[in-house]
């Protein structure tokens, strides 16, 4: 029996943590898993997603600091497995321009709702953090901020120089929004010199309306093909969360389209369902399935590199792709595409049936 009942609408958040005006992710039901046996949400999970739970010195020691400059993490935000691991190696992923998404994607644990301002210190308490911590290599992430004009792409910015003013060694990574497909936006970003432009699509193209109706999948993969034209020497950096519903052809697919975009690094995990509120986990996927998919995208895609496990996530070995990957020029895709296309939750968004055309735009789909 698929498992798609919804709680009573409420809103979902971090515990102790003040998040603003935070409303519900809404029905959990989507269109691709109609028919789907997918897995309850007290279902065992497989002995290979199991993780030890984090508490070591570093990790207590991380958080203490994170609380007393009143920063955020991805890790947290979103209940990353890798947290333990991570945390204890003196590494985070910082989560900017606060902890409220304006967006409310079905598969993400980050509250959803309206900010209620934003905090323009916040650039020199991240790098701060990252000057006490010694880092090597940090990774900065961000909610959506539609309502804002530049979408936060200046705080990213002004983040990124803070850091390299106080760390000139360390290399910085972005893991930046679509920004509604403002490439002012995203020169804006570049300009300030990351290390790796990273950009998430998600899921494949059938799955994208549903699962991410606040985006738009060529919107996604273009940006990344503007950021090379913009910036060739950057790397570029994706990531696709496997197990909700798509096909083996649809993910060869998107790993196609992505590449025409010359995005150099793929990263694949597997989806673990943060709340009722999200999508049902559609089936698990094997380590060797996600080694075949390693092999698939580096020896028959091209990509530059391919991380691949069950509990990869975006930031997981990031400073390791920092060191040793080096960045390829611009791909066949170079400008943004449906920039000024409202995506699907603008277009009808009190329902779940939100998006019916699929393809590139431009070509003929006939």
């Amino acid at each position: 029996m698929s498992d798609t009942v919804t709680e009573a609408p409420r809103g979902y958040a971090p515990t102790g943590k003040n998040t603003g005006v935070v409303k519900p992710k809404g029905t959990s039901r989507i269109r691709a898993h109609e028919g789907l046996d997918t897995i309850e949400i007290r279902a065992r999970k497989p002995e290979w997603l199991k993780v030890r739970s984090p508490g070591g010195e570093n990790y207590l020691q991380l958080k203490r600091m994170m609380r007393s400059k009143s920063l955020h993490t991805v890790c947290e935000e979103a209940g990353c497995p890798n947290i333990g691991e991570c945390w204890e190696a003196g590494t985070a992923t910082f989560m900017i321009l606060g902890d409220v998404c304006t967006r409310a994607c079905k598969y993400c644990g980050v509250a959803h709702g309206m900010p209620t301002g934003l905090d323009l210190d916040e650039p020199r308490r991240v790098a701060e953090s990252c000057e006490a911590m010694g880092l090597e290599h940090v990774v900065i992430t961000s909610v959506n901020r539609d309502e804002l004009p530049d979408g936060g792409a200046g705080i990213y910015a002004g983040t990124i120089r803070e850091i390299r003013n106080r760390l000139p060694e360390c290399s910085v990574e972005v893991l930046i929004p679509d920004f509604k497909g403002d490439e002012g936006a995203l020169a804006t970003v570049l300009e300030a010199r990351p290390a790796i432009l990273g950009h998430n699509l998600e899921t494949v193209e059938r799955l994208h309306p549903d699962v991410r109706p606040g985006g738009r999948y060529w919107r996604s993969i273009s940006f990344l093909g503007a950021s090379k034209k913009i910036a060739p020497t950057i790397l570029t950096k994706t990531g696709i969360i496997l197990g909700m519903g798509e096909e083996p052809p649809e993910i060869r697919q998107a790993m196609a389209d992505l590449r025409e975009a010359s995005v150099d690094i793929l990263t694949l995990g597997q989806y673990l369902r943060p709340s009722p509120q999200h999508i049902p986990v559609a089936r698990w996927v094997t380590p060797e399935e996600f080694t075949e998919w390693k092999r698939i995208g580096e020896e028959e895609y091209g990509f530059r590199h391919v991380e691949s496990g069950p509990l990869v996530r975006s930031s997981y070995h990031a400073k390791e792709q920092a060191r040793e990957v080096q960045a390829g020029g611009p791909g066949s895709i170079r400008d943004v595409m449906e920039a000024d296309v409202p995506a699907p939750a603008e277009i009808l968004p009190n329902l779940n049936l939100v998006q019916l055309e699929l393809g590139r735009p431009g070509l003929d789909q006939g």
